[in-house]
């Protein structure tokens, strides 16, 4: 059995013809055979063996290289009908529609969601992308920050307008725009999760 705070040598996943590590799965079904107790056991380990090698206290972190989230991307399957998704409804204004200069007849468009932050799509006309999945790589979710009272109240359109949603701690709406990708709105301010700071 392995036990918290114990030292588990894991195997390095294994790597493709490029060099690069391939997704963890191997590394995941070598615990599959283990009772549900040891492998939340197992996994405890790794993350805490992660956060001792990795995780500094904020006082020892640089400063990120980055000076934002210029924008995340997602794929539409109708240009119109996403706008009045997360514009009409959701109240994040579109800001721009322009072609996209990689695909002939396809539409890169954007919305504010605030403090300078972009939510950007493109559509692909003629092109059967599937369903939503979610997939090594994929979107889980995407979560945007909103004042507590702007939350309420999409909370309160949301049902009006036949959004399933799932509420959790007060403060998340968990629901899917027109094409399946999952959405939090979540109350907290940006850095803080469940009363916790993140940042």
């Amino acid at each position: 059995m392995v036990r918290l705070g114990e030292v588990v040598e894991v195997q390095p996943p294994p790597r493709g013809a490029d060099g690069l590590a391939c997704p963890g799965r191997d590394r995941v079904s070598a615990v599959a055979t283990l009772s549900e107790q040891e492998r939340s056991e197992w996994f405890e380990a790794q993350r805490q063996r992660i956060r001792e090698q990795y995780l500094r206290p904020a006082d020892e972190r640089p400063a990120s290289s980055a000076r934002g989230l210029h924008h995340t991307a997602l794929v539409s399957s109708d240009v119109e009908q996403t706008v009045r998704f997360y514009q009409d409804l959701l109240e994040f204004p579109l800001t721009e529609l322009i072609e996209n200069r990689d695909y002939p007849g396809s539409s890169h468009f954007f919305f504010d969601i605030g403090n300078n932050n972009l939510l950007a799509f493109f559509d692909f006309p003629g092109l059967d992308q599937g369903p939503y999945q979610e997939v090594l790589g994929g979107l889980h979710h995407l979560a945007i920050s909103v004042e507590p009272s702007r939350w309420e109240r999409l909370r309160d359109k949301l049902t009006a307008a036949g959004v399933e949603f799932a509420e959790h701690s007060d403060v998340s709406l968990y629901f899917r725009d027109p094409d399946g990708a999952r959405i939090e709105l979540i109350a907290d301010p940006l850095g803080e999760m469940y009363g916790s700071k993140v940042l």
